[in-house]
């Protein structure tokens, strides 16, 4: 990507495993979708100030599994900052994924539904307004395919425009079957590539 000229940037935002600290990492209690949202599009915002040659009118992002979520996240919560966006195996709706992650991080919904409400990405999906691409495994037994198709269903109530592929019986890391991560590579690869075009202007 670099290659391509690319400006490729990685951002630990609060919650994440780096020597930061009991705080840092025990702020995304009950957070999950939301503050690492903000933190990572206000981080994005800064950047675009501070150094003239980032393109704001190019600013994508891409993730897998929760980074998929947070691409989702950001692209809909964040439309004015983010562009484009890849995201592969999300997390679209909290409340249908793995109780033993999202218990030990949101609570039990039960007592308290809001932090899975508001940290979901089909809660914001209306507010897409870039270029999204979104890629899961049929045969996912991490991140449930159904995930996908809720969200899917609120862009579509939503008349939100969007690319999608679904890779036949593939799980979670879509490497089963022959050519399956040459054809995956190649498919996002050539979606940054028309969307969020390299070089500079």
């Amino acid at each position: 990507m670099a290659k391509d000229g690319y400006v490729y940037i990685s951002i630990d935002s609060r919650g994440t495993p780096v020597p930061k600290g009991r705080t840092w990492r025990k702020a995304l209690y009950k957070n999950i979708g939301i503050l690492n949202i903000r933190d990572q599009a206000m981080a994005a915002k800064a950047l675009l100030k501070q150094y003239a040659y980032l393109d704001s009118e190019r600013t994508a992002v891409w993730g897998w599994s929760g980074g998929g979520s947070t691409t989702l996240n950001l692209m809909f919560q964040f439309p004015e900052i983010y562009k484009t966006g890849i995201a592969v195996a999300a997390v679209g709706n909290q409340r249908t994924y793995d109780n033993i992650y999202q218990e030990r991080y949101s609570g039990i919904p039960q007592q308290d539904e809001t932090p899975y409400i508001k940290g979901s990405p089909v809660t914001h999906a209306k507010n897409l307004k870039g270029n999204l691409l979104y890629i899961h495994g049929t045969g996912d037994d991490n991140v449930h395919y159904n995930n996908a198709e809720m969200l899917f269903n609120e862009l579509i109530k939503y008349n939100r425009q969007f690319q999608m592929m679904s890779y036949p019986n593939r799980s979670h890391s879509i490497s089963e079957g022959e050519g399956t991560s040459a054809h995956l590579q190649t498919l996002y690869t050539n979606y940054l590539r028309q969307y969020c075009p390299p070089g500079a202007k």
